[in-house]
């Protein structure tokens, strides 16, 4: 019998990553997306299917965690086994510009979707998208067990969803996870995130197309990891036979300052020529530190990681200046 997922946040960088990892895996797969005037799907281009074909199992619905009544239709209609609650305004420093608007889609939705998931009567296992910046100002390294202290708008919705998620587990006997996930980039991630930005300028900067760089913090330590194994984590937490919670990292630390360093040298590149620092970037409260302890993960789930930060940022730069190239010829046929 063929599983069902519900995802939200499906056109994102995780949502893309885990459709396509549940679509090899035999699953029937229905995602959440916003009505906008442009089109928001790239990066599901490469599972796309044809809407007429009648064995296709990728199914998109318009709506909006903001809307409670769609959620509890959508969901009986679809009776899914697995949800994964991945939508979010996901950018900290945006979070502090936008802190009611965080609140209410990062953290409130959260609360919404569970509550639209007892309303319906399904009995799905739902996946909660947690995060480290719920843990802020506590030093590393950060486990399951690791006080929280979120420092931004966004880290306090996040723990908003953590904590209703708990709740709706021990109140109701709901299969609620939370997956606390450390950064993990990709060539998916989005241009405004910081280690996307940098490999996005580094293309530029070698193509003759930009000659600065500006950033904000360089010493912030960071967890990075690779999205595509951290779906992987998020597959295997609704298949654990209980419902408990996760913390996915590499334990392994690098500064903003390292993964720049590494991603102009890959190209050949000596960053300190064209990296600026610009205070706008800065937050408001900083986390200094956030590195990761997976050994729960390792010891109940058999998950670990394989691609660390050095080989994650060659991985970025080397998808940036091919997806340049590719741009630049696509214009070129078009001249001609």
């Amino acid at each position: 019998m063929t599983s069902t997922a519900f995802l939200t946040g499906i056109t994102g960088q995780d949502g893309s990553y885990l459709a396509e990892l549940l679509l090899e895996k035999g699953y029937e797969v229905h995602g959440l997306i916003r009505r906008s005037s442009s089109f928001n799907t790239g990066r599901l281009d490469d599972v796309y299917e044809d809407p007429h074909d009648p064995d296709r199992r990728l199914f998109l619905h318009y709506g909006d965690l903001s809307d409670g009544v769609s959620l509890i239709n959508l969901l009986r209609d679809i009776n899914p086994d697995e949800i994964y609650n991945l939508g979010a305004q996901s950018h900290v420093r945006v979070s502090f510009d936008q802190p009611v608007f965080t609140g209410d889609v990062t953290g409130i939705a959260a609360m919404r979707l569970l509550e639209a998931v007892r309303a319906a009567g399904v009995g799905s296992r739902i996946y909660q998208a947690s995060s480290s910046e719920m843990f802020g100002a506590t030093p590393p390294p950060q486990d399951e067990l690791t006080p929280f202290y979120p420092r931004s708008p966004y880290g306090v919705a996040k723990l908003y969803a953590y904590w209703a998620t708990r709740n709706y587990r021990e109140a109701y006997g709901v299969f609620a996870v939370n997956g606390i996930l450390f950064n993990h980039e990709s060539p998916r991630r989005g241009e405004t995130f910081v280690t996307r930005k940098v490999t996005r300028a580094v293309a530029r900067i070698k193509a003759g197309m930009q000659k600065e760089l500006y950033l904000g913090n360089l010493d912030a330590v960071r967890d990075w990891g690779y999205a595509p194994e951290y779906v992987e984590a998020m597959w295997r937490m609704l298949q654990h036979p209980e419902p408990e919670d996760f913390v996915i990292a590499t334990n392994t630390a690098y500064t903003v300052r390292d993964f720049v360093e590494l991603a102009f040298e890959h190209a050949g590149l000596d960053w300190r020529e064209h990296v600026r620092y610009d205070p706008r970037y800065e937050r408001p409260t900083e986390v200094d530190a956030l590195i990761g302890d997976a050994t729960k993960a390792k010891t109940l789930l058999g998950w670990e990681p394989s691609v660390r930060t050095p080989e994650l940022a060659r991985i970025m730069v080397d998808a940036d200046i091919q997806l340049l190239d590719d741009e630049l010829a696509g214009r070129l046929v078009r001249i001609d």
